[in-house]
């Protein structure tokens, strides 16, 4: 029998919390932080967790925040909670390491499913078969999950990951935005979702290239997609 995944929902109101969880308790394990402190001292004693629910919008310290120090020390995925929906605060959640975003107010179909797909993409990239790639520079060991550059770990989030492997496994093909977001965030391609792409890609370049601006591996190819070579 699968292990029940574990959930920690992080808001600072306890209404939602208490929705968030009545809502998720019956498919998981869900543990609840009311701010980003209290949030980043249980992921230290519980790195086992396997989805973060953090809202961005909190006193002491917002989710944005406690993300970037989350991924300090952990890959666990995490989905971004908030009212607001300005095309600003998601390029923000994505590049402080945040996989996927989710406004309010949501249905509980909504919600599910992107819990589902998060879950589900963070359990395949862990069960990869074993094999190393290398290219140029990079060295990425499919079965531990692992990325280095230039002998040195690179710290890549699941979505990340995903991302990387996605065009690695479609290596010496333009792959279209629409085609990365449906596979990797197994949703629809929709408006926004080029610009949701875009900047996981630019993270993802970020860590894996010498020379961001002039990237060897992880290629734009404008007007039509990502390429690796």
């Amino acid at each position: 029998m699968a292990a029940i995944s574990r959930l920690l929902i992080v808001d600072d109101d306890p209404d939602i919390r208490n929705v968030l969880s009545l809502l998720l308790k019956d498919k998981y394990i869900v543990a609840e932080a009311c701010d980003g402190f209290q949030a980043l001292e249980y992921m230290h004693a519980n790195p086992d967790t396997d989805l973060v629910i953090l809202d961005v919008m909190m006193p002491k310290m917002s989710g944005i925040d406690t993300c970037a120090k989350l991924r300090e020390f952990s890959t666990v995925p995490v989905l971004f909670l908030t009212a607001k929906s300005a095309e600003q605060d998601r390029v923000s959640a994505y590049t402080s390491g945040g996989d996927d975003f989710l406004s309010k107010p949501f249905s509980q179909a909504e919600l599910l499913a992107k819990v589902s797909s998060l879950l589900r993409r963070y359990q395949q990239y862990r069960g990869k078969p074993a094999a190393v790639l290398t290219i140029d520079n990079l060295e990425v060991d499919l079965a531990q999950h692992t990325v280095k550059s230039n002998g040195v770990p690179v710290s890549l989030t699941d979505t990340e990951y995903a991302i990387l492997d996605y065009l690695l496994q479609h290596r010496g093909t333009v792959v279209t935005a629409e085609e990365l977001y449906e596979s990797v965030w197994g949703a629809k391609y929709l408006s926004g979702s080029g610009n949701t792409v875009m900047v996981h890609v630019l993270n993802v370049r970020r860590k894996i290239e010498e020379n961001p601006s002039s990237p060897k591996i992880l290629r734009t190819v404008w007007g039509r997609g990502y390429q690796i070579e």
